[in-house]
């Protein structure tokens, strides 16, 4: 396993530089200039001059793509256009909020999807089944902005149970009383979805021969669905969830603004409203490693839940 790990983890460089270059040459050619940006409406071409040659843009391209390669590997992409604060500061800062939020979404939302699936695929046919699946498609069929909306009016407005928005220096403070709200919306609108994925999962192994062997022997059902479907049906349920993790920073963006949480998503919505560079590359980058490094654990992770995996 050693050394499918290592030779993994060296094909993942090229991967990388793939990365690099594509971030890179949009952010060059399709990002228009910052120092027209940062300059404002009342601007001459002196100061313009002046913002490139501070912000390193009037270098030759080449130059700035090695720069760009160096602060990926040192981890150091400098100061943020905006605010002259360190990136690697920023993103230290924010990733504490993002995590709070995401860390338990990621994990009920997960727990709830697999024991509500399995159950639905153990009454399969049955009307509970269809009304479960109704529910699933309307509730996929609405906007995620509606649910905001909703949730912070019922919940925030009417009955007062949450704050609606707000964060604090305490961790437990920001997870038991801003956090709530933010998590039961993020878990109720992904558990749709994730409910239809995995029920298909389950009802693919549920049709396997193996499972008639096992109801031919006279295995209970229960028994059948929690030791043999269950377990085979992880690896494409691990796969999911490997696919699932980036996506979670992407959704967190509209959570967080809404929210007025302090996190990494409003940092890049912010980041993109004044063009700074720097900040939004340097998130880019981490998210596309991150993205790589799950991947990376997910296939490691599918030997333990089945040993007839073979990592080559």
């Amino acid at each position: 396993m050693a050394a499918y790990i290592i030779r993994r983890l060296w094909q993942m460089i090229p991967t990388l530089g793939g990365v690099i270059l594509l971030i890179f040459f949009l952010f060059t050619y399709f990002g228009g200039d910052p120092a027209l940006v940062l300059a404002g409406k009342i601007s001459n071409p002196e100061q313009i001059a002046n913002i490139r040659k501070q912000l390193g843009v009037d270098e030759p391209y080449w130059k700035q793509l090695l720069i760009f390669v160096q602060q990926v590997f040192t981890f150091d992409f400098g100061r943020s256009w905006s605010t002259n604060e360190e990136v690697s500061k920023i993103i230290l800062t924010r990733v504490g909020p993002t995590l709070t939020i995401m860390i338990p979404v990621l994990v009920i939302e997960t727990i709830l999807a697999i024991i509500l699936a399995i159950g639905v695929a153990y009454v399969r046919g049955t009307l509970t089944d269809r009304t479960i699946m109704i529910i699933c498609t309307v509730a996929m069929s609405i906007s995620f902005l509606v649910y905001i909306i909703v949730f912070q009016w019922l919940f925030g407005f009417i009955l007062g149970w949450f704050p609606v928005q707000g964060w604090s220096e305490s961790f437990w403070k920001n997870l038991f009383t801003y956090a709530p709200l933010p998590i039961m919306l993020a878990v109720f609108v992904g558990l749709a979805p994730q409910l239809r994925l995995y029920r298909s999962f389950f009802l693919e192994e549920i049709n396997q021969d193996y499972v008639r062997t096992a109801r031919a022997k006279g295995v209970p059902e229960n028994v059948i669905m929690r030791k043999h479907v269950l377990r085979n049906a992880m690896i494409p349920i691990l796969t999911n969830i490997g696919i699932y993790i980036p996506g979670l920073f992407v959704g967190s963006f509209l959570l967080e603004v809404f929210f007025s949480i302090p996190g990494l998503g409003r940092e890049v919505v912010t980041a993109v409203n004044r063009s700074d560079f720097p900040v939004i590359k340097a998130i880019t980058v981490y998210l596309a490693m991150i993205t790589m490094l799950v991947n990376l654990a997910v296939d490691v992770m599918y030997k333990f839940v089945d040993p007839r995996v073979q990592l080559k």
